[in-house]
Formats: structure tokens, C-alpha cells, sequence
């Protein structure tokens, strides 16, 4: 059976005060919020780690649709906003006198997701109140990318809930096709031939090209695997469903 990345977390992880710094994104470096403010954290409502996110508005959140989906499982319930919390402006999410906890006011999934494999995998949390950091806008996926997110830095790690970022070549279709049977053209991307990757706690979290929003964490076959590239729902696909 092929193994499959989902980044809602096996087993989630609370997020706590203190403890050593380990690394984030498999092969990557650190990133600071101050750089990229709009990458946020998804968590449940008493604090554990679920996903990534970007904030493309002051008060909307894009994410993948997996990350709030009740257990991540094929017909899985949707999460009720009451269970969610964006945080952001963190760049330790152990560190919470900086930044801000944001409640979830509503939460949309596209209507057609199933499963990750079949794509569709693309959510917007509406929250409670407008965050005072700035927004970024979509955009097409034609350069490398930058991946960021608070994830594990090895497929069988712990999450560092420290902010890491790494840059991954974008591939063309037909390469993605060839490497990914579940490939879906145009309303996916796939970036990375191996050694740098998002991995799991990364999910929903943003690839970035040339300033703009263009994919988020999907899937893939384990983290950073010898020519296995991840996969990403292309919101340029999306964007009249997305509607900004």
C-alpha cells in the first residue's frame, strides 16, 4: 500500500512552553513571521497543532480542505468553527505572548472533496475578527516555490513548532503525471524531486512563487522521498470558487 502524507497530525500535538527548537520542513531553514506574516497556524480550540495556513484577506484564511475534516478520513465530518483557532504572527508557536489566537467564525470546504487523492482539497476559515498582518494575494504557479509551515523535518519526527521555509522546484504536468498516478492537471501542482519537502503538520500550509499564493500542502508519499515530489491544490484553479 502506498504510503500517503496527510499533515493532520497521527497524533496531535499540544503546544507547549519550553522544550529545545528542532527544525521544521524537511531541508530547510528558518523563516521569521516579521518576513512572511500571513503564514499562520491552525490548531483545535485548547491549542493543539492540526495544519498550516495563509491569510489572503484580513479575516480569511486558506487551507487545505483535510485540515478540517474530522479525522481526515473519506467522508469525514466538517469541523465546526468552535473547534478551531488560527494563530498568527508566531514564528515559536510555544511563545504565546507573541502574536495573536483568532477565533473561527465559519469554516467552507469545497463542496467536492472526498479524499486528498482526488483533489478539491481546498478550505476558507472566515474568522472573528480582522488580524492586523498583512494579507497575500493568489497567484500562478510558473517558478520555484517556497514552502513554509511548522511540520516535522523527517518523515518519522516530531512537528518543531518553530517556522521553517525551503524553496522546491516546480515540476511541468506531464512529470507530475508520471511520478503522481492520482495527478489531476490543472487542479493540482507538484513540486520537489526528493531531500526538500513539506512534511506532515505542514498540510494547508503555503507554496509561494514569486510573492504570490500559489498551491497549498496536499499530499505525498512520505516526506522528502528520493524523486517523489508533494502535491498541492493549484488555487489559480480555484480562484471563481474562492472568490478573491
Amino acid at each position: 500500500m502506498r504510503g500517503k502524507r496527510i499533515a493532520v497530525l497521527a497524533a496531535a500535538i499540544a503546544l507547549v512552553s519550553g522544550g529545545s527548537t528542532a527544525d521544521a520542513i524537511v531541508g530547510g531553514t528558518p523563516a521569521q513571521v516579521a518576513d512572511t506574516p500571513w503564514v499562520v497556524a491552525i490548531t483545535t480550540a485548547d491549542g493543539q497543532l492540526i495544519c498550516g495556513g495563509a491569510l489572503v484577506a484580513p479575516d480569511k484564511v486558506v487551507t487545505a480542505a483535510h485540515c478540517v475534516t474530522n479525522k481526515g478520513v473519506i467522508g469525514g465530518d466538517q469541523r465546526l468553527p468552535q473547534q478551531l483557532r488560527v494563530v498568527a504572527g508566531r514564528t515559536d508557536l510555544r511563545v504565546k505572548n507573541e502574536g495573536l489566537d483568532a477565533p473561527v467564525a465559519g469554516v467552507w470546504r469545497h463542496p467536492d472533496y472526498r479524499e486528498v487523492t482526488r483533489g478539491d482539497d481546498v478550505a476558507v476559515l472566515t474568522l472573528a475578527s480582522t488580524l492586523p498582518y498583512r494579507s497575500i494575494p493568489l497567484g500562478e504557479a510558473d517558478d520555484d516555490g517556497v514552502v513554509l509551515g511548522y511540520g516535522r523535518t523527517a518523515e518519522n519526527s516530531a512537528p518543531s513548532m518553530t517556522l521553517r521555509k525551503v524553496t522546491v522546484p516546480v515540476l511541468s504536468d506531464r512529470e507530475c503525471a508520471r511520478k503522481e498516478p492520482d495527478y489531476r492537471p490543472g487542479a493540482m501542482l507538484c513540486a520537489g524531486r526528493g531531500g526538500r519537502d513539506a512534511c506532515t503538520g505542514d498540510s494547508g500550509g503555503p507554496l509561494v512563487v514569486r510573492g504570490r499564493l500559489a498551491g497549498v500542502v496536499s499530499f505525498g508519499r512520505g516526506c522528502a522521498r528520493a524523486d517523489e515530489p508533494g502535491v498541492y491544490t493549484r488555487l489559480a484553479h480555484y480562484r471563481p470558487v474562492l472568490g478573491f
